[in-house]
C-alpha cells in the first residue's frame, strides 16, 4: 500500500513509512508549505512527493531532523530541481556536505545485514546537503504560519532538531523520541541526552501531539516517561561508571533492553573517560 499523508492537526500531516517506520510532517500554510524529513532513497523520497502533492500544490522547505539515512537520503528528490531550501543543524549540514562518502558507508554498514537490497541502494544514494544551518533555533513563516527549529542539546545524535508548529499545537521530535522501538543510541549522548528531553518538554502542553522519528504519534505524558528512563539510563552510567562496573552489568539493570542500554552504557562510559 502506497503510504499517504493523514491530518493529525490543523493543515498539519503525517505520512509514515513503512519499511522503517519512519514519520514525516508536512505543515501546509498559505501558499507555502514544508516537508520534515524525507526518509531513505530515491523510490522512497518519490512516494512521498506523490503524497505531498496530493494534500498541497504548494512549494516546499525541507527540514532535516538529523543526519541518519533514514530522514535525510531523499533530500535530492524531494527538493527537485531548481532545488528548494533545505534546513539542519550545522552539524548535520557539514557531515553531508563535507563526508558523504562516510555518511553513505555508515547507512550501508547499518543495513546490509539485515536488509541487504536496502544497503545496497543507500550505498549509492545521491546526496543533497542541507543549504541552510540551524545552529539554536531559526523561526520560519511557512504561509503565514510561524514554525521553530531548535536545537534542545545532544541525545539522539550532536545534531537533534525539533520542529514546532505553535499555532497547530504540535512537535516533531525527530529520533529525540522514539515509539515503535527503543532509542538508537549508536551516535548518542546518553548523559546529556535527559537534560535535552526536558528542554524538548517545555515546548508542549497538555494536548500537544508529539510525532516522534518512528512510530505512532504520542504525548507528553509518553514523552515524561520515556525522559525518566533516560534519565535512570544516566544515572546508572554514572554510579557504575564511579563504581567500576563493567558496562555489561549497567546494561543488564537498565532500562530499554540489554542490547541499546550497553551501547548507551558504553557511550556514556567513553564520554565520562575523556579523551584518550
Amino acid at each position: 500500500m502506497t503510504p499517504r499523508f493523514v491530518e493529525v492537526a490543523d493543515r498539519v500531516y503525517v505520512l509514515r513509512e513503512p519499511l522503517l517506520d519512519v514519520n514525516v510532517t508536512l505543515v501546509v500554510g498559505d501558499g507555502a508549505a514544508l516537508v520534515v524529513d524525507t526518509l531513505s532513497t530515491a523510490g522512497q523520497a518519490a512516494e512521498l512527493v506523490a503524497a505531498a502533492r496530493a494534500v498541497t500544490p504548494h512549494p516546499w522547505t525541507i527540514v532535516n531532523t538529523h543526519h541518519h539515512f533514514d530522514h535525510c537520503f531523499g533530500n535530492a528528490v524531494v527538493a527537485g530541481d531548481p532545488a528548494r531550501p533545505v534546513y539542519a543543524h550545522e552539524v548535520a549540514a557539514v557531515a553531508l556536505r563535507d563526508r558523504p562518502d562516510e555518511v553513505r558507508r555508515a547507512a550501508y554498514e547499518e543495513m546490509r545485514a539485515d536488509r541487504p537490497e536496502l544497503a545496497a541502494e543507500l550505498a549509492g544514494a545521491r546526496l543533497l546537503a542541507p543549504t541552510h544551518v540551524v545552529r539554536a533555533e531559526t523561526v520560519l513563516d511557512v504561509g503565514g504560519r510561524r514554525v521553530v527549529l531548535r536545537h534542545p542539546g545532544h541525545g539522539h545524535t550532536d545534531a537533534d532538531l525539533v520542529v514546532h508548529v505553535p499555532d497547530a499545537d504540535v512537535l516533531v521530535a525527530g529520533d529525540l523520541v522514539e515509539q515503535s522501538g527503543p532509542p538508537a543510541f549508536e551516535e548518542s549522548y546518553p548523559l546529556q541526552w535527559p537534560d535535552t528531553l526536558a528542554e524538548v518538554l517545555r515546548l508542549t502542553t497538555p494536548g500537544t501531539v508529539v510525532v516522534p522519528g518512528h512510530g505512532e504519534l504520542v504525548d507528553p505524558e509518553f514523552v515524561r516517561a520515556q525522559h525518566g528512563q533516560l534519565a535512570e539510563l544516566s544515572w546508572l552510567i554514572r554510579a557504575g561508571h564511579t563504581g567500576g562496573a563493567p558496562p555489561e552489568r549497567v546494561a543488564a539493570e537498565a532500562p530499554f533492553g540489554a542490547r541499546a542500554a550497553l551501547t548507551a552504557a558504553r557511550r556514556g562510559y567513553a564520554e565520562l573517560d575523556g579523551p584518550p
